[in-house]
């Protein structure tokens, strides 16, 4: 026991991120989100259609990989309610304000870890309103990228015109 190192609590929490995305059923990136406030998990969410709507791996394809739409374009298209939205839609507003949202992503082909991550506009702008203070995406195994969500709301992208309906 005299060389038992425990797993950092930051880590631990992207561990548990890790796990839920393994039930995302997109067929190009797989998410895993959670929402922890007061060292309490809050809720969990994971990559996939909307309840009584088929999924991309039901279907056997992506609409954005059909049509070869680039990564964090066209998210329209998508089939799927992204993980931290369905986190999100699980908790109440309350629970959420000062809350951290642990994320984790996996390629859906390789199954390997997808460390180059950030949240889409539109999931921006929900863990804003939500009240969620910290974003906390998984590099690696051991290795992390903390963001303070006060900082997009510093660097408002939809003034800069980069967002478009």
């Amino acid at each position: 026991m005299e060389n038992y190192t425990r797993r950092d609590k930051i880590n631990y929490y992207l561990d548990i991120a890790e796990t839920v995305l393994e039930r995302g059923t997109c067929l190009r990136r797989n998410f895993g989100a959670i929402i922890v406030n007061n060292d309490q998990i809050i809720s969990t969410g994971y990559v996939g259609a909307p309840r009584g709507r088929a999924n991309c791996v039901d279907l056997g394809y992506c609409t954005r990989e059909k049509l070869n739409i680039p990564k964090g374009q066209r998210y329209e298209l998508c089939r799927s309610v992204h993980a931290e939205a369905n986190a999100i839609i699980a908790a109440s507003r309350k629970d959420m304000i000062g809350a951290t949202i642990y994320l984790a992503c996996h390629d859906a082909k390789t199954g390997e870890l997808y460390g180059d991550v950030e949240p889409c506009s539109m999931c921006k702008r929900m863990i804003i309103n939500s009240g969620i203070t910290t974003v906390i995406i998984r590099n690696t195994k051991d290795t992390y990228t903390t963001i303070n969500v006060e900082s997009w709301i510093d660097r408002d992208e939809s003034i800069e015109g980069s967002e478009g309906y």
